[in-house]
């Protein structure tokens, strides 16, 4: 260990001029890192080194810590500005827990990375995100070439780890894996070739496997007393219904008391049949027995109806339950306790692994499921099964986040599904999707315009591509 201090301390001057020559290589590490923090998050870099990742990300409250007094005192003079300390990664000492952790090309000289991950539990609180970002090991041969000729600072011999390696010695450590990432695949810039091979080539299957960096996101799983820990969270489920009269009571009768309080609210919007009527009369009939709160909403398009509903809730967790009741209302409790125990932020239903009934879904709507889950599995770096389930369960501390941010991907998505998975995506949540039964409807007809609204989802995808891929 002393020896590896030695080295970083007589390496600190060189880095930050090799940092410096080489900044497009690091400067697209930090616009990636910074891509998913905000300002009001708490950050920790482990490792920070000289301190130009922690300077370049836009969170106004950030400590960085290595374990190289030299590093540490370049980067001072550098960041005056910054929190650094002298600090070894396998012995954190902080009362305060951090919203963000960044390990940014450091796992590879750690001598133990399991005990290093075991120790970011204690400055983790049940909501932390992890970034580690690592070189490809199929680039050894490469950057060991480049030491060779003098281009790369000559490094210690350190690991080199895959992918699934990380996210074993995470799991391992009682974290849970959620996204994994890929970037650069020329890391040197050459006006015009680094454009077309880095914004263009990098993102396109198969050649993506040949990038430089690597990055893992995980966030904490609580284990206490060997079981998963169920929290009680009060629950608002929110119902857009527009010419749902017959399944109005329904919902009501099926909905199960969910946590320590579950509150219904039904958004009507311009309907043609009793559905305003219908409502009013059900929240009278079941007011002793069920929290029922109603509302309309004027303006066009089923998101408008879902942003008024979260909007009127007061529950922790906010649930979307189409009205047309395809989706079982009985399982909304298995949504609850995904989100509830801790292993997701955001829970997205999925109804096409179990079969479904006969006239569920045309094969129009099937295919245009399909082609948009294998575009969301490529845009957001994890596997989609089905985008458009109307079902989605949300914190409404992270709902009020992505309201907040909503400007960044605009306005264009009619029924909210969209909206809600880019905006958590953003936010740096952890999505998970549930299968679920998706059942034939026993009233009304669908309110989807299949090649006008199919249009309006395709713009959406390619405008977000720009703001998520080709940034």
């Amino acid at each position: 260990m002393k020896t590896k201090i030695k080295y970083f301390d007589e390496l600190s001057a060189k880095r930050i001029k090799q940092r410096k020559a080489k900044g497009y290589y690091w400067n697209d590490i930090t616009r990636y890192s910074d891509y998913f923090i905000h300002e009001d998050h708490f950050v920790l870099e482990i490792g920070c080194g000289t301190g130009e990742l922690l300077n370049g990300i836009k969170a106004k409250r950030k400590v960085g810590v290595d374990f190289s007094p030299g590093m540490i005192q370049e980067a001072k003079k550098q960041f005056p500005h910054l929190d650094l300390r002298v600090m070894q990664a396998e012995e954190l000492e902080f009362t305060e827990k951090f919203d963000v952790i960044v390990l940014s090309n450091l796992i590879g000289y750690l001598d133990d990375i399991q005990d290093v991950f075991l120790q970011l539990h204690n400055v983790c609180h049940e909501n932390t995100k992890i970034i580690i970002t690592y070189y490809n090991f199929m680039w050894e041969p490469i950057l060991k070439f480049g030491e060779l000729i003098g281009y790369k600072t000559n490094t210690p011999a350190q690991n080199w780890l895959s992918l699934e390696e990380i996210k074993n010695l995470l799991e391992l450590s009682g974290f849970k894996v959620y996204r994994n990432s890929r970037r650069m695949i020329l890391p040197v810039y050459i006006p015009l070739v680094s454009e077309l091979f880095n914004n263009i080539l990098a993102k396109l299957p198969f050649i993506r496997l040949f990038s430089i960096n690597n990055f893992t996101f995980a966030k904490p799983i609580d284990r206490s007393e060997g079981t998963l820990q169920v929290k009680d969270y009060s629950v608002s489920v929110i119902i857009p219904a527009r010419n749902e009269s017959g399944n109005i009571e329904n919902a009501i009768r099926r909905i199960p008391n969910m946590g320590s309080h579950t509150e219904i609210i039904f958004v009507e919007g311009n309907s043609k049949d009793d559905t305003w009527e219908r409502i009013v009369k059900v929240q009278k009939k079941y007011s002793e027995a069920k929290d029922i709160k109603i509302t309309q909403c004027n303006t066009p398009g089923k998101s408008f109806a879902v942003r008024k509903g979260f909007e009127m809730a007061s529950g922790d967790i906010l649930m979307i339950l189409d009205a047309d009741l395809t989706v079982q209302p009985e399982d909304l409790p298995k949504f609850y306790d995904i989100i509830a125990s801790g292993k997701a932020d955001f829970v997205n239903g999925s109804r096409l692994v179990y079969q479904m009934d006969k006239n569920a879904m045309s094969t129009i709507n099937l295919l245009g499921n399909k082609f948009f889950s294998i575009a969301f599995t490529w845009l957001l770096d994890q596997r989609f099964k089905d985008t458009l389930c109307g079902t989605k369960v949300i914190f409404k501390k992270d709902y009020k986040r992505l309201a907040d941010n909503r400007k960044f991907f605009g306005e264009f998505d009619p029924f909210g599904d969209f909206d809600l998975l880019f905006g958590a995506h953003k936010l740096n949540l952890c999505i998970v999707e549930l299968p679920i039964h998706y059942k034939e409807r026993t009233y009304g007809s669908t309110n989807i315009s299949r090649f006008k609204h199919g249009l309006i989802l395709l713009k959406m995808c390619f405008f977000a591509a720009r703001k998520i891929k080709f940034r």
